[in-house]
């Protein structure tokens, strides 16, 4: 997660993000790096793995100098362990949300057999409109808050990634599935979505491992997604391409909470 926001940082320049400049840092010991940090506008403070130990510095140097924070978005243990030792500095009680992440990594790829009718399609620039149409569909299955269309999307998370159709033999789009460039030897599956009305037929799991496929192609060591536990359905299918769960994720979110006399 560091990376790739860094890389899209670096790409688009911080002005792309807004007037609040993102902000990235690391956490030091005994003259190493043992943890590090960003923060996104509008989106979570993320977090590398800490032991509850080392979260205290994290949170009570921006307590400190009075910069606020409205989530933090980490694997469960690191996100616990911010949030309290942000709850203890600023007084701001901790929500944990409904929404619970879970990141798979790809072990031995297992294309479903057989596969449902029809073909896989790369989407290119000529199909700008296209994709436009299917990540703003997706983005509204999964509550983002967010404007994806033509005009919009080379401000978007959406632009930087890589997407497959899948078709039925007709020519019909019914499922896609992205993946993020190649960062640090790893690709994240990142937008998997298939039209309500059209699931169960095997279309998402097709472009999954097509998408999969061309990351292990590309030069990926790591091939990585998330997956919502709330669907059960997504994550054994995830599980029967391959994926295997590496840890849980979680988001914290902190009402503001004036600081304490003196």
């Amino acid at each position: 997660m560091q990376l790739t926001w860094a890389e899209r940082v670096r790409v688009r320049g911080s002005a792309a993000f807004g007037a609040e400049a993102p902000l990235f840092g690391a956490l030091e010991r005994a003259g190493g790096t043992v943890a590090t940090f960003y923060r996104i506008p509008l989106r979570a403070l993320g977090l590398s793995p800490l032991t509850p130990g080392q979260a205290d510095s994290p949170a009570a140097r921006p307590a400190r100098l009075g910069q606020p924070l409205s989530r933090v978005g980490a694997d469960h243990g690191t996100a616990t362990a911010f949030a309290e030792a942000w709850r203890r500095h600023t007084g701001a009680a901790p929500w944990l949300r409904d929404t619970r992440p879970r990141l798979y990594g790809l072990g031995k790829l297992t294309p479903p057999d057989p596969l449902p009718e029809g073909r896989s399609r790369v989407l290119g620039e000529q199909d700008l409109e296209e994709t436009a149409f299917w990540c703003a569909e997706f983005a509204g299955a999964v509550g983002e808050d967010v404007r994806v269309d033509v005009e919009s999307w080379a401000s978007t998370r959406y632009a930087d990634k890589r997407y497959t159709l899948w078709e039925r033999p007709d020519g019909a789009p019914v499922s896609i599935a992205g993946m993020n460039p190649l960062i640090g030897g790893q690709i994240q599956v990142d937008v998997v979505y298939t039209p309500a009305r059209l699931r169960g037929r095997g279309y998402a799991g097709a472009a999954v491992a097509e998408v999969s496929r061309a990351a292990l192609d590309a030069g990926a060591g790591d091939v990585v997604l998330f997956a919502d536990l709330s669907n059960p359905a997504s994550n054994a299918l995830y599980r029967r391409l391959g994926y295997r769960t590496l840890t849980d994720w979680s988001v914290y979110d902190f009402p503001y909470a004036a600081p304490a006399a003196g």
